[in-house]
């Protein structure tokens, strides 16, 4: 109950012991201990649930009867009006923190429900900020280009009455929690009833466990340690006399050795990484993660380590697919309209093939595999600020010119930075091209969780090969396109045939048209 356990072992008798391997003197403290942890128990409740409430409009939860806006803080203690703290909201499903960008409105403006407030950086793209509610921004906790915000943290303070504004000059968020919630002390003994009082007085007192390590003994006295502890200390070469115990009266555990060890470790490893640079004498800048970069690492790292990655490579003769590609652009010059790329009829030659082979558009759970019937294909665009995989939806169903004009749209938002949620949300297949912009022949590329499945397209080339013809060779241009598959949903019979099926669309692309 509450962490703690009766236990035997080599350290100690049986005794009441904490889950992190601190003890209790006697079977009676314990009994005392649990009767106040049931008490602090329901403290804890009630100010888990008012961080809860104060933490809701950051993520888009309704408190009380308010039905929008966020909470309003009455901090009597500090004297303060009452007012409203606004917190880094939540703008995609992976954001853990984001950036001010910049703020559209200024301190003691007025501010109007459904008005910009200010621009924050998410994990993908920046995203648009607005007021819930009338009133005045008091505060701006966080100035323009402010980075590393946690969700949930308060960036702004409003107010209702524009006299309470200055009231706010030296605000920080440390003075409003510290006044609204009480600060995390650690328990002491209650005091004992009348009826007790003498028994009590008999018994010796306790306090539970500091998170604030005790000293250990001087070097003239004793020095407490369990069995464990001495042993785990003899066979790393350390003496005790060096470690902190945060055991009974400093008595030093084996849990504290192994901290010693730990953070002792760390710091040796440091040191040899600062001079070996520093010894080499290498002249470098180092440059900060951007939110996107910082995301796009998580998740490819996670998509290797998790997802178990097969490849398949194909070459596709695109002699017709650029022949078609010439007669659809001097229509689409003719009527104004915008080039058609061999990109784009690569994204709906993958959508055609996704629909014949839908076990492609897939996705893995722990309990099923999720076949799509939308067919949404991202596509991947680099970027000053990092790769950007906005997505064209049901591309099955839409024509070259639409999709055409869709790519480049969302390219030139993702190059700006000024993506939205909806424009990269929802994909279920991706397509990756570095053979038209770089020349790249052939690649393996990381799938996109949680897809199953990735198009690396390569470069074309001009290949002789046999001739049906009188000749006995020709020229003609081929192109390699590697299918990254996620074995757990697409077997390798199946990524065979999707390939197979979008060469198919690809040398014979006026079947793109029906």
């Amino acid at each position: 109950m509450h962490g703690l356990q009766l236990v035997h072992d080599d350290e100690m008798d049986s005794i009441a012991k904490y889950s992190d391997g601190s003890y209790f003197g006697s079977h009676q403290q314990y009994a005392n201990h649990v009767s106040l942890v049931s008490a602090q128990a329901v403290n804890q409740r009630i100010a888990l649930w008012t961080s809860r409430k104060l933490l809701a409009p950051a993520i888009g939860i309704d408190c009380g009867s308010r039905s929008k806006g966020y909470l309003r803080t009455f901090s009597t203690g500090s004297g303060l009006p009452p007012h409203q703290e606004i917190g880094m909201p939540s703008l995609s499903p992976t954001m853990t923190e984001g950036n001010i960008a910049r703020w559209l409105k200024k301190e003691g403006e007025k501010i109007s429900a459904g008005e910009v407030l200010c621009e924050v950086e998410t994990d993908k793209a920046t995203v648009e900020m607005e007021c819930m509610e009338e009133g005045y921004l008091a505060k701006i906790l966080h100035k323009d280009g402010s980075s590393g915000i946690k969700v949930g943290e308060v960036i702004a303070i409003t107010v209702e009455e524009e006299e309470d504004i200055a009231k706010f000059k030296d605000y920080s968020p440390s003075t409003s929690d510290s006044a609204s919630e009480p600060a995390a002390q650690p328990p002491s003994t209650p005091s004992p009833s009348p009826s007790n009082q003498e028994g009590a007085e008999q018994s010796p007192s306790f306090e539970t466990k500091s998170s604030k390590p005790i000293a250990s003994s001087s070097p003239g006295d004793r020095i407490f340690s369990s069995p464990l502890a001495r042993k785990l200390a003899e066979d790393h070469n350390v003496s005790v006399s060096s470690i902190k115990g945060t055991g009974l009266d400093g008595r030093i555990v084996k849990a504290d050795v192994e901290d010693y060890l730990a953070s002792h470790a760390k710091e040796v490893r440091q040191a040899g990484k600062v001079d070996t640079i520093a010894s080499v004498g290498l002249d470098y800048i180092d440059l900060p993660h951007s939110q996107i970069r910082k995301i796009t690492a998580s998740r490819l790292l996670q998509s290797k380590q998790t997802i178990p990655h097969y490849y398949l490579t194909v070459d596709t003769c695109v002699d017709k697919l650029v022949e078609l590609r010439g007669r659809l652009n001097s229509l689409q010059e003719a009527a104004g309209g915008k080039k058609i790329s061999i990109n784009d009829l690569v994204i709906k030659a993958a959508a055609f093939a996704l629909k014949k082979v839908p076990q492609c558009n897939s996705s893995w759970t722990n309990d099923y595999i999720r076949q799509y019937h939308n067919v949404n294909i991202n596509v991947a665009v680099q970027t000053d600020h990092g790769l950007f995989v906005p997505v064209i939806r049901d591309a099955d169903k839409k024509g070259l010119a639409k999709i055409a004009d869709e790519v480049k749209s969302v390219a030139q938002k993702a190059r700006d930075n000024s993506l939205k949620p909806e424009d990269y949300e929802g994909g279920t297949f991706t397509v990756s091209n570095l053979g038209g912009p770089f020349g790249i022949k052939q690649f393996c590329a990381i799938i996109n969780p949680p897809q199953a499945g990735i198009l690396a397209v390569g470069s074309a080339e001009r290949r002789v090969i046999p001739s049906d013809g009188p000749e006995v060779y020709k020229f003609a241009s081929f192109m390699s396109v590697t299918l990254s598959c996620d074995h757990r949903v697409i077997d390798g019979a199946v990524g065979a045939e999707w390939l197979k099926s979008f060469k198919g669309y690809v040398e014979n692309p006026e079947s793109l048209l029906l």
